[in-house]
């Protein structure tokens, strides 16, 4: 790598990878710093924490994602710190100067001073969550085979707290899991038995979406025998129950908290002004204020005080954003002025399950059922990074549907290589 103008990209989310991209043909040595050596793609990973889809089918090489982009390089390290004022990325193995920075560093679970999750309950953010879940799940059901007239109270049960896409996706998939394929590796338990809770706090699912839609959501989820409880909130999660805040008790050793984000911890170390949520307050153009050349990108930064300047958490916001920050340090390269981030929506999809889901794209298209499906299917197909991926992806998702089955059912398969 020559000393041309440098800059560091932190995260290969979605949104620093569009960053990265972004500057491919700018005069500038690109550095990108994630913990782990792949992109994981996200909004699939229920299918992972199902048993849809192995752990690798939905992540890819970070390296392998720019071998055709010759000025970028990667570096597996976990970012410690940043100095504004100097322009240093703190990392374990010696420190990184920049001349720009573009900070995409995510989000993390939002527990709310609920007590006991971090002991007991699951989260859905990253791959390692993802197959920890799965795993978790299969190891409680070969214990209920084992015994099947002595299964303890909720040792099936599945307490899900969030109503949102991911929760309503995880049920869905969830039911599916139990309903067509547990009910034959199992026969000599009765897997009617088991349930699956969904807990949101609003009075309806999916709150982003128009309230035909969640109805319509609400309803698919009950035909497939999730149990929605809305109105009330999760007050405490114990080892072998859950607590809601109307008094009800729920026993159960399975609590999977989707019910918020808030933005990764690093934004808090950089002593600048956060904003709801944790998330770095940025200017109009995602730069920092009294730092013009640093850039804060997706579920880590907030326009004008609100969460994400009233912005959906979802990867079209990260990657607009970060193909907007590439675009701002090129501009301040060639001397020329920054403009404002403009969002454009092109629209929110969620699937309930085999046949059945909904989406609202751009100029009021709402899509339900088998053709909301499809949509959702090809979209995801789409966005997925690396052809293998998607063939993967295609040949399972092929294999699930004509065979009622799942194939990613190895309780601990692939820990080693996500934890």
């Amino acid at each position: 790598m020559s000393h041309r103008h440098r800059v560091v990209v932190i995260g290969a989310g979605f949104g620093g990878l569009a960053a990265a991209k972004a500057l491919k043909d700018v005069p500038v040595d690109v550095t990108l710093v994630d913990a782990n050596n792949f992109h994981t793609f996200q909004p699939l990973l229920y299918q992972v924490a199902t048993a849809g889809l192995d752990a690798d089918d939905v992540a890819f090489p970070a390296r392998g994602i720019f071998h055709h982009q010759r000025n970028v390089d990667f570096r597996m390290e976990r970012v410690t710190g940043i100095d504004l004022d100097h322009r240093v990325v703190h990392l374990p193995d010696g420190d990184l100067e920049y001349d720009h920075l573009v900070i995409a560093a995510g989000a993390v679970s939002a527990h709310y001073g609920v007590p006991g999750i971090t002991e007991y309950g699951f989260e859905l953010k990253t791959l390692a969550d993802a197959v920890a879940l799965r795993s978790h799940v299969l190891r409680n059901f070969e214990m209920a085979a084992t015994n099947p007239a002595g299964v303890p109270d909720g040792l099936l049960t599945i307490v899900i707290s969030g109503g949102g896409p991911t929760g309503v996706e995880l049920a869905g998939g969830l039911a599916e899991l139990i309903s067509t394929v547990f009910r034959k590796d199992y026969p000599n338990l009765d897997v009617r038995r088991a349930r699956i809770v969904v807990v949101e706090k609003a009075d309806r699912l999916l709150g982003t979406f128009a309230p035909r839609l969640s109805g319509r959501a609400h309803r698919s989820l009950t035909r497939r025998g999730v149990e929605v409880v809305l109105g009330v909130g999760v007050d405490k999660v114990e080892a072998t129950a859950v607590h809601l805040s109307d008094g009800t008790r729920i026993p159960t050793s399975t609590l999977v908290w989707t019910a918020g984000v808030e933005g990764s911890p690093l934004a808090a170390t950089l002593g600048v002004g956060v904003g709801r949520g944790r998330r770095i307050e940025v200017n109009p153009d995602l730069s920092l204020p009294d730092h013009p050349e640093v850039f804060a990108v997706g579920d880590i930064s907030t326009v004008g005080g609100s969460a994400g300047g009233g912005l959906p958490g979802v990867a079209q916001v990260a990657i607009q954003g970060g193909r907007h920050a590439g675009r701002m340090i090129h501009a301040h390269l060639d001397g020329r002025p920054t403009s404002p981030f403009r969002y454009f929506d092109k629209g929110s999809m969620a699937t309930i399950g085999r046949h059945q889901a909904v989406a609202e794209l751009p100029g009021g298209i709402r899509l339900t059922g088998v053709i909301g499906w499809l949509a959702w299917l090809g979209l995801h197909l789409l966005y997925l990074i690396g052809f293998r991926n998607r063939v993967n992806v295609l040949v399972n998702w092929g294999w699930n549907y004509l065979t009622y089955d799942r194939g990613s059912r190895i309780v601990g398969d692939g820990v080693d290589s996500v934890s």
